[in-house]
């Protein structure tokens, strides 16, 4: 089995700005963000070597900060291609790759551009947009598949996956928790994870290697990736950290996208709620969009510090590289 990796929309629209994997920083991609520990793009590529056996991933030249992604964390052969040699492929397989088989989906309740489907073209050759989720319950003949273009459906995502995939409790033993913390139903705990006394972690979550949750807090239902360090006090719910976060005490961060290297100061927190109970918008290129939820928090991109008693209104986006003064309530 060979792969393609195809343009999409949210090829050239980053949630949070990454470039520290990308050849051409011109071209924010997604497919860095992390999952359990792993790569967006690498995790794809890893569930379908295992279900296929993967001879060659094929590349776009203009896309080719994933092929350097690829190669660091797989050992995949990737050849990367030209707009003719793309657009050949695309041409002569899209009869075939744009007619989708959907797949068992009887307790998924995501948005319409949110699709779970099959697109193995044929038995050598397959497509994969760059704004996919493989799921751990594929198969070779049914590949479980998540596609997403917004931050929303990304965390939709996020939460699909950990009831699904965290089903039970793994704890590494190299873990230090306290014996007055409290784990709740399934989680995943990583190495070097140190949970304070009075802590409650209520699962489905996943916390990653090295990260640290501090006294009394609740973590429910969150993706936290590497070294993230929650203090004292703290609500974490519904929400992805991209890692190497830092959070004060008294924090409250809620349906939230949380970038790498982002400082929370002292009594802070993401609102997620309108006061009206109307769903809520987020700002794209200027225009507004309605999530169609009334519960979203907001998206604070990469090395960003945010300052004491900050609050951050529903369904903002803190560019990267900002440092927010203390006090300040964030409407922009």
């Amino acid at each position: 089995m060979k792969i393609v990796f195809m343009q999409s929309s949210s090829t050239t629209y980053s949630f949070l700005d990454y470039n520290e994997s990308e050849v051409d920083s011109t071209i924010p991609s997604n497919c860095s963000l992390y999952l359990f520990g792993r790569a967006l793009v690498t995790r794809n590529i890893e569930l379908l070597d295992s279900l296929y056996g993967l001879e060659t991933v094929f590349v776009p030249k203009k896309m080719n900060f994933i092929s350097r992604l690829v190669k660091s964390t797989t050992g995949i052969p990737v050849e990367e291609i030209d707009d003719n040699t793309y657009a050949r492929l695309i041409k002569n397989e899209s009869r075939v790759s744009y007619k989708l088989e959907i797949s068992d989906g009887d307790s998924v309740h995501l948005s319409n551009n949110i699709l779970q489907n099959s697109l193995v073209s044929n038995k050598n050759l397959l497509f994969l947009p760059c704004n996919a989720l493989i799921g751990k319950r594929s198969t070779k003949k049914s590949l479980e598949y998540y596609r997403f273009k917004y931050p929303w459906e990304f965390l939709d995502i996020i939460q699909e996956l950990l009831k699904n995939e965290v089903t039970h409790s793994i704890i590494s033993n190299k873990a230090s928790i306290a014996k007055t913390a409290i784990i709740e139903g399934p989680c995943i705990i990583e190495d070097n994870v140190v949970i304070d006394d009075f802590a409650k972690i209520k699962g489905p979550t996943y916390i990653g290697n090295g990260s640290f949750i501090g006294m009394g807090s609740l973590i429910r239902n969150s993706m936290l990736d590497y070294n993230t360090n929650i203090g004292f006090n703290c609500e974490i719910g519904k929400t992805y950290f991209a890692g190497n976060a830092k959070i004060s005490h008294h924090n409250v961060i809620l349906d939230s996208m949380i970038g790498k290297n982002v400082w929370f100061g002292g009594y802070s927190g993401t609102a997620n709620v309108l006061l009206t109970r109307k769903n809520v918008q987020y700002r794209i290129n200027g225009e507004l969009v309605d999530t169609g939820r009334n519960h979203f928090g907001a998206v604070v991109s990469n090395n960003s510090s945010i300052g004491a008693s900050v609050i951050v209104l529903p369904g903002r986006k803190i560019p990267p590289d900002s440092i927010i003064p203390a006090g300040t309530i964030f409407s922009k």
